[in-house]
């Protein structure tokens, strides 16, 4: 058994129970494991919760890096990181659904840590927007509230998107990012 078996069934179970609602001997259960066996591989279960958050953000945010740095117009910079966000959003719904609801339950010093993880990922987000400011592509706007808007958007698909309905994820991405590039570009001058 190992520790990532363990992370990644919990998190099925967190995102169907809650954390509050799952308990460590529903993660032992789920591995096949002696509930007092699990503590080998895991420190309580807000360790496990600290663990299913920080390798959420560690992909997202690698993701984020592979967007910023690519050598592409800022629109099209927003437009890939929309589809390379949802794609992982609808990919591994168990640890995107932890990420998006269950960071409340942690205590407050992980908390802390989260949060500055957190802060680091949206940074990139809202560099992508600076970045179509300051080239004069998007209109001045207040990058902090577009960033919000943007990842509120995509954040909330975990609670409606279903796969195999109407639309892909891709496609949806492709309907978000048209939606959000009318409204920041620049209106050309008449």
């Amino acid at each position: 058994m190992q520790r990532s078996d363990i992370i990644q069934a919990a998190a099925q179970i967190i995102r169907e129970k809650g954390y509050h609602g799952t308990s460590m001997q529903d993660i032992a259960d789920a591995v096949n494991l002696q509930k007092a066996s699990i503590y080998h591989h895991v420190e309580s279960k807000q360790d496990i919760l600290f663990t299913i958050l920080e390798q959420a953000l560690d992909m997202l945010i690698a993701d984020m890096h592979a967007v910023v740095e690519a050598d592409l117009p800022p629109e099209e910079k927003l437009q890939m990181a929309m589809h390379v966000y949802i794609g992982r959003l609808t990919e591994d719904s168990d640890l995107s659904t932890v990420l998006l609801l269950e960071h409340r339950s942690l205590e407050e010093e992980l908390q802390v840590k989260h949060i500055k993880r957190r802060d680091r990922y949206e940074a990139l987000w809202r560099q992508i927007v600076q970045e179509g400011v300051d080239r004069g592509v998007f209109r001045p706007v207040e990058v902090s509230i577009v960033t919000f808007a943007l990842l509120g958007v995509q954040n909330w698909m975990i609670t409606w998107f279903k796969a195999g309905g109407k639309y892909s994820a891709l496609e949806l991405a492709d309907h978000f990012s048209d939606l959000f590039l009318r409204g920041l570009r620049k209106k050309k001058e008449a």
